[in-house]
């Protein structure tokens, strides 16, 4: 028998009980043990050992009384936010931006801090765990696991980086460097990868199982969800769109000599600004380009027209392998088109395809990358601390 399996179904019945009340806890607000029993099924009994269990163990707290009929008031619980945090770090070219969240999700604190004249990945990034730990108010000691969003491949299989076209200080080896540095349990993932994770969180593709995220920014990704899960592939390349060989442009024929990849001379931020300029738009910033060309109404018809069809063809490409019912345009470029780019890549990939996706504007405006990292970090220290309530 494993080690790590429940001995017995009285202990791994108490386990599932826990977590079902720690869940509901998270969900629904302070509850009293009456409606915790009612909620799970529980007797009054059980509901009252259970809180007891959970109360000697740190995690849920008492935050106050409900004022019944006759007798005392009873005591509401929740859970004890301080009991465990998290730190969700977004890691730029120029630039480091983390957060912390206590075991709620909530969020107390926030640094960000420049990256350009430092040689020193490890120290930047134990810089902004410490400072985002100090600002939120938690002891480093209770921060249970750092999430690291970044650019490029992260090997599923060891969890290191092996290839970041514009971090180049950052290489194998660092995933090390960084946990012994912090002592904390550090992951690495795609960055594109956690806005998906924030999309199905709380953006356009909540309750939607299978969908890919196109982020179109300086530089072009994907992302796979199937089933609820990320999809990685075997060496973490799945969704590295930009690399897609496509019509028009000059393939390149060794990606090591930091040529830039097909799809992304055809989409990425340098193109739409060279369309931009074909189209007598402002050139100088891809996004506010688009954005321009939205509110140009019918005059920014052509301009729209032209990067849906650049779009089109990767999106096309993915989508009739994986036949999502959705797509969902994210990035700088994506958002700043909105509603108008959207709908002009959701024909166009019909036009040209025999499958018809649903293709929307992210539904987030505000550090999806973040908030990716946060709730990646969240989901595994939740089942650690959660699943470890009988002892």
């Amino acid at each position: 028998m494993s080690a790590t399996r429940l001995p017995g179904t009285p202990r791994l019945l108490r386990a599932l009980n826990d977590r079902a009340a720690l869940e509901l806890l998270l969900e629904r607000g302070p509850l009293t043990r009456a409606r915790i029993g009612e909620l799970t099924g529980l007797s009054k009994v059980t509901a009252s050992q259970l809180v007891e269990r959970l109360e000697e163990r740190g995690l849920v707290t008492r935050v106050g009384e409900q004022a019944g009929g006759r007798g005392p008031n009873a005591q509401l619980y929740a859970v004890r936010p301080g009991s465990a945090h998290v730190v969700g770090v977004d890691v730029g070219a120029e630039r480091v931006v983390a957060a912390c969240a206590d075991i709620t999700g909530a969020v107390h604190g926030r640094v960000e801090q420049s990256t350009r004249d430092t040689d020193d990945p490890v120290g930047v990034v134990h810089n902004a765990v410490v400072q985002a730990a100090a600002s939120a108010g938690a002891e480093l000691s209770t921060v249970r696991r750092v999430v690291l969003g970044t650019p490029g491949l992260v090997d599923p299989a060891t969890g290191d980086i092996t290839f970041a076209f514009n971090l180049p200080r950052w290489h194998r080896g660092l995933l090390a460097a960084l946990r012994e540095d912090l002592h904390i349990p550090v992951v690495f993932e795609n960055d594109v990868n956690l806005a998906a994770v924030a999309e199905a969180q709380s953006g356009a593709a909540r309750e939607v199982p299978d969908f890919v995220l196109v982020w179109v920014g300086a530089g072009v990704g994907l992302a796979i969800v199937l089933g609820g899960r990320l999809h990685h592939g075997s060496t973490g390349a799945a969704g590295e769109i930009g690399y897609l060989p496509v019509p028009g442009v000059p393939i390149p024929r060794d990606v090591s000599r930091r040529a830039k990849p097909a799809f992304q001379q055809l989409a990425g931020a340098d193109a739409v600004r060279a369309v931009a300029r074909e189209h007598g738009l402002p050139d100088t910033d891809a996004a506010a380009a688009v954005r321009a060309a939205v509110a140009a109404g019918p005059a920014g018809g052509p301009m729209l027209d032209e990067l849906a069809r650049r779009l089109a063809l990767g999106v096309a490409s993915t989508c009739v392998v994986l036949d999502p019912p959705l797509v969902v345009l994210a990035g700088e470029v994506g958002q700043a088109g909105g509603a108008a780019l959207a709908e002009r890549v959701q024909q166009e990939v019909a036009a040209i395809t025999l499958v018809r996706p649903r293709v929307v504007v992210t539904g987030l405006t505000e550090e999806p990358i973040l908030r990716g990292a946060l709730r990646t970090a969240l989901d595994a220290v939740r089942d650690e601390v959660f699943g470890s309530t009988v002892g």
